[in-house]
């Protein structure tokens, strides 16, 4: 009995080219598929390796080789629409976005599943590194096998709808196997380097921002005392728990970022401690089981590199929920994603929102003649 059709997503990378062909050797009807994203008219060079008409092209010949047909999708609209715009305003709003989970969340699976099942597709497969784990519930994702390249940190915001028809072939995998899969099937992408940059965003996101968002002259304003300590040009360029860079007046001090303010052009800075929140609260919420089904105690993960904690959800409803940490957690990012998981099971996540914080006048330099009123700024409660 012939297996159902699956449109693969194929990005010209290793990942996603072993996925086609395993699928293709298991029987499955595969349709390969890339999403085009560069724009006409424009430098194709803004993309990196993932998402550029080159990697259309190797994935086009990797379908040759494993002998499926393959489709290039106009999905130039919202991609720019849904990430590229939004990464700029988040910039501009002073909050660090994540665009990959953008990018899954709306594109890939979400338009990508809808345009599958029009194609006569029951699944979409990608080269992800996350485990899927069928149970008499229904559909699960897991963290990969491989601990060094999991991803379901990318994936909370899947629409639980969707999960049933989506597979991770590589999943169960480590990296290293699937480049010998490659070798073993030949295939052109065999030794092809990994895309590690924001697909496109040409160079450094610094650069990328800087010809987006027009420089603005502010100062760096120590968050107890209202000092004013440095000068910046721009709060964008800015995160928290940054250390380095800062342009501090005397540079034998040392200062974090806490706070950045775009609507009066201030950086505040202090000490490591001030960068470490207690709780949070994450907003968009997405969830993979019931609501009703949460756990009260959770482990989370608040960026893509960093290992999973113990916390606790104190509140939650469909569209947000707030986490107490079981310890202080360093340098929470206003912007980023809050994942939550019971043991390697992916259960949903939501966009961490910034925290108040009740700021001191600042001292502005004699010398310096400020337009801003003093008290505009003053002794006030803020809000990221």
């Amino acid at each position: 009995m012939s297996k159902p059709n699956v449109l693969v997503a194929m990005s010209g990378g290793v990942d996603s080219s072993v996925t086609a062909a395993l699928l293709k050797e298991q029987g499955y009807g595969v349709i390969g598929a890339m999403m085009r994203f560069w724009p006409d008219g424009k430098r194709t060079d803004t993309f990196d390796t993932c998402c550029s008409p080159d990697a259309a092209f190797e994935a086009r010949r990797v379908a040759d080789q494993v002998g499926v047909p393959f489709y290039l999708l106009d999905y130039r609209e919202e991609f720019e629409h849904n990430i590229m715009r939004p990464f700029i305003e988040e910039y501009r709003a002073g909050r660090t976005p994540n665009p990959c989970v953008n990018c899954n969340t709306k594109v890939k699976f979400d338009a990508l599943v809808k345009k599958a099942k029009m194609l006569g597709c029951e699944y979409v497969a990608t080269g992800h590194y996350v485990k899927r784990v069928d149970t008499e519930q229904g559909v699960e994702f897991h963290r990969g096998d491989d601990p060094r390249k999991d991803q379901t940190y990318f994936l909370w915001g899947t629409p639980k709808d969707a999960l049933k028809h989506i597979l991770f072939p590589v999943g169960e995998m480590e990296k290293p196997h699937v480049r010998q899969l490659a070798e073993d099937y030949g295939l052109l992408t065999a030794k092809k380097p990994e895309s590690q940059n924001i697909c496109f965003v040409p160079g450094t996101v610094r650069d990328y921002l800087a010809e987006h968002i027009p420089e603005v002259k502010g100062y760096m304003v120590d968050i107890h005392s209202g000092e004013v300590v440095g000068e910046h040009m721009g709060t964008q360029f800015y995160t928290i728990g940054q250390k380095k860079g800062l342009g501090l007046y005397r540079s034998n001090e040392v200062r974090w970022v806490v706070h950045t303010d775009p609507a009066s052009q201030i950086v505040w800075v202090g000490q490591y401690a001030d960068c470490h929140w207690e709780n949070l609260t994450a907003s968009g919420a997405n969830y993979l089981l019931e609501r009703s089904e949460l756990p009260h105690t959770l482990e989370v993960q608040v960026r893509y590199r960093s290992a999973g904690v113990p916390a606790t959800i104190t509140r939650v409803d469909d569209f947000s929920f707030d986490i107490q940490f079981a310890s202080p957690q360093f340098a929470i990012a206003p912007g980023q994603s809050v994942v939550l998981y019971s043991g390697s099971r992916l259960l949903g996540g939501g966009i961490i929102e910034g925290r108040e914080y009740t700021l001191p006048v600042v001292k502005y330099p004699k010398a310096k003649k400020v337009k801003a009123k003093q008290e505009e700024v003053g002794s006030s409660v803020a809000k990221v």
